[in-house]
């Protein structure tokens, strides 16, 4: 095995972290952040929320099921930069076309590994998430502490016209096309189409930009919200388009960073979690049921919680927080009780998994339903 570059990781505390360049040698700035899955790094690598944030991995090793070309969640690595304690010496999968430093090396993702990746964690779970930097060109702590410095905060910053769709296209249904719907692809994944198309609905992806009369130009049955990357307090477009749709009387149904944008519809506000939910394992509990479920989540920002409690009134009536996380109480969902509309936080499309919440693509459908139902009697 070749040797590598000495690297070196900076906070903008100034905390130093020292390893070895893994990935693309080079220097590369963002969000630190945390994801604590214990799988399913290609997925988090490939997922557009992670955009502008350096990522590092609470799991030991990385990288030991190499890479494949079916997992992608997007068309590109989205992370800033990449952090992990032990890089895998080898890639053991029947379905690795190549190992993860490749493909990290050939998108130009910088990376660092043999990095005390735990205690990097418990410094962000104490101190918040903040710019950090990492260089193998130059291990010079003090020059690279101040270009940390001097990059954009998360707070303030827009990203979907980076990670959006530059034009529409189209995810066919699976057998029998039951349904329609319109997505706004503010960074969505390709297994939220999936899922869709396993329950006969064929789906219509468009740029995030675009507006209610182009998402409802050929009468889709319920317009989707994707998750994506960026603070929703900039999102003021999506959000007068979320209104827009309600008005009309249109299903919605939001995940991530489309929750935040129907809370804000919705009159919420949102404001930035210390450092975060990412990881595969977060306990949610699902008030329409009083069930449990196991979520994946990638998120730095939150809807704030109402004043009024689990109810609340709005221009579009009676809405329920629904989906409450049982780690710190944060807004996990929300339900308008009179109008076709519910969104939840977390990733209901589970890539790479668990799959406690597939239930709320079948949500969907009965609330197209519903609302079919509700024009055919009126």
């Amino acid at each position: 095995m070749s040797s590598r570059a000495p690297a070196i990781l900076v906070l903008e505390d100034g905390r130093v972290f020292r390893g070895e360049a893994f990935g693309s040698v080079g220097e590369t700035f963002g969000e630190a952040v945390f994801n604590t899955g214990m799988t399913g790094y290609q997925e988090t690598l490939t997922d557009p929320s992670y955009y502008g944030q350096v990522v590092a991995q609470t799991a030991p090793q990385i990288g030991n099921t190499g890479w494949n070309d079916e997992d992608d969640e997007s068309r590109r690595i989205w992370v800033a930069g990449y952090v992990v304690r032990d890089a895998s010496r080898i890639a053991s999968n029947w379905r690795a076309k190549r190992g993860l430093e490749d493909e990290l090396a050939s998108q130009g993702v910088v990376g660092i590994c043999e990095v005390d990746t735990r205690a990097l964690t418990r410094h962000l779970r104490e101190a918040g998430a903040m710019r950090v930097g990492i260089s193998s060109r130059s291990t010079d702590a003090e020059e690279l502490l101040a270009k940390v410095r001097n990059t954009p905060q998360m707070a303030g910053a827009n990203h979907v016209g980076a990670v959006t769709a530059s034009e529409p296209y189209t995810y066919q249904a699976k057998g029998a096309a039951k349904y329609t719907v319109a997505a706004l692809d503010l960074g969505i994944k390709r297994n939220t189409p999936r899922r869709l198309a396993e329950r006969g609905i064929t789906t219509t992806v468009y740029p995030a930009y675009a507006t209610a009369d182009q998402l409802l130009e050929h009468g889709p049955d319920a317009v989707f919200l994707s998750n994506g990357p960026g603070d929703p307090a900039t999102a003021d477009h999506q959000v007068e388009l979320t209104r827009e749709l309600l008005r009309r009387g249109v299903p919605v149904f939001g995940i991530c960073f489309g929750n935040q944008i129907l809370g804000r519809a919705l009159g919420l506000e949102t404001y930035k979690l210390k450092f975060g939910h990412r990881g595969i394992n977060q306990p949610v509990l699902d008030r329409h049921t009083n069930k449990i479920e196991i979520t994946a989540h990638n998120h730095g920002f939150a809807l704030k919680a109402p004043e009024s409690g689990e109810f609340f009134e709005t221009e579009f009536g009676r809405v329920q927080v629904s989906h409450v996380c049982l780690n710190d109480d944060v807004v996990e969902g929300l339900t308008c009780l009179d109008a076709p509309a519910y969104s939840v936080q977390y990733h209901p499309e589970a890539a790479g998994g668990p799959h406690d919440a597939d239930y709320l693509f079948d949500r969907l459908v009965e609330l197209i339903e519903k609302t079919k139902g509700a024009k055919a009697d009126a």
